[in-house]
């Protein structure tokens, strides 16, 4: 019984140092056991972060592209809408051009057009003063010839005055041509009793005396019992003594005593006949 008590005990002793090795084993075991468990754990969580991280990095591309093809398209409209606002301000910029230019041409119309009116002005008050100046030309003007009152030509006084201007400056010769003409532009003239006494004194000027004897003769013959027909035989007279037809002279000087006895033409007259020549 004591061997068989001995041999359980040993059994038993041999069980539990069995167990004692096994535990002893499994307690040098189990350190590298939980290290082992724990580098899977610290491995798996860093491949779950690698994984994490390239998840990231992937949406962080994706979402990188995604912005970088929304600023791509971003800036394709916007250079687009740059473009068509500079499209827009060239082509204001251009129709500005074009008013100004309409402007300008439309000022130098203006002005143009102010320049021509300012001119038919001008061209009309000049023909409003000419056609007056005209007008009062072709008004007859009263004028006092020989003590009578007559209606004459305006431009016919004028003539008649730039002739006896003439006459009064001593320029025979052109006296001369001058009452000439005036007989012949104005025949029947108020004045052209005036106009051959004084045609007669520029011819005796000039020393054409053929021409004065007969611008004094017609001057008689046309008005006898005018003022100065007395002058004009005393002057006829005198033509005709510078030509040496004395015997005319004296005729013409006997005609004037006795047509004009109280003139006193007529006075000198008997002392001119007194002084020439019997022949």
């Amino acid at each position: 019984m004591t061997s068989s008590r001995t041999a359980r005990m040993s059994s038993i002793a041999r069980v539990a140092g069995a167990a004692a090795g096994a535990v002893a084993a499994l307690a040098i075991a189990w350190p590298a056991q939980a290290q082992l468990f724990k580098d899977d754990e610290a491995r798996k969580a860093v491949l779950d972060l690698r994984a994490r991280v390239t998840q990231s990095e992937e949406a962080a591309k994706a979402r990188e592209t995604e912005l970088t093809t929304a600023l791509t398209r971003m800036n394709a409209q916007l250079v687009e809408q740059i473009g068509a606002m500079r499209r827009s301000l060239l082509e204001m910029n251009n129709q500005l051009e074009t008013m100004r230019g309409e402007l300008a041409t439309m000022r130098g119309n203006n002005e143009t057009l102010q320049r021509d009116v300012a001119e038919l002005q001008r061209r009309s008050r000049d023909i409003g003063q000419t056609l007056d100046d005209r007008l009062r030309r072709l008004e007859p003007v009263k004028v006092t010839i020989d003590g009578r009152e007559f209606a004459v030509d305006p431009e016919e006084r004028k003539t008649f005055e730039d002739a006896m201007a003439v006459m009064r400056g001593g320029d025979f010769e052109r006296a001369a041509g001058s009452l000439a003409n005036f007989q012949r532009r104005y025949a029947g003239s108020p004045y052209t009793n005036q106009a051959r006494f004084w045609l007669g004194n520029a011819l005796y000027g000039k020393r054409d005396y053929k021409g004065a004897i007969d611008a004094f003769r017609n001057f008689v013959a046309g008005a006898p019992d005018h003022p100065r027909a007395p002058e004009a035989l005393l002057a006829l007279a005198n033509s005709q003594a510078e030509t040496k037809d004395n015997r005319g002279a004296r005729a013409t000087l006997q005609e004037l005593i006795k047509t004009y006895p109280a003139s006193e033409a007529a006075q000198a007259g008997k002392d001119r006949l007194a002084s020439l020549p019997a022949r």
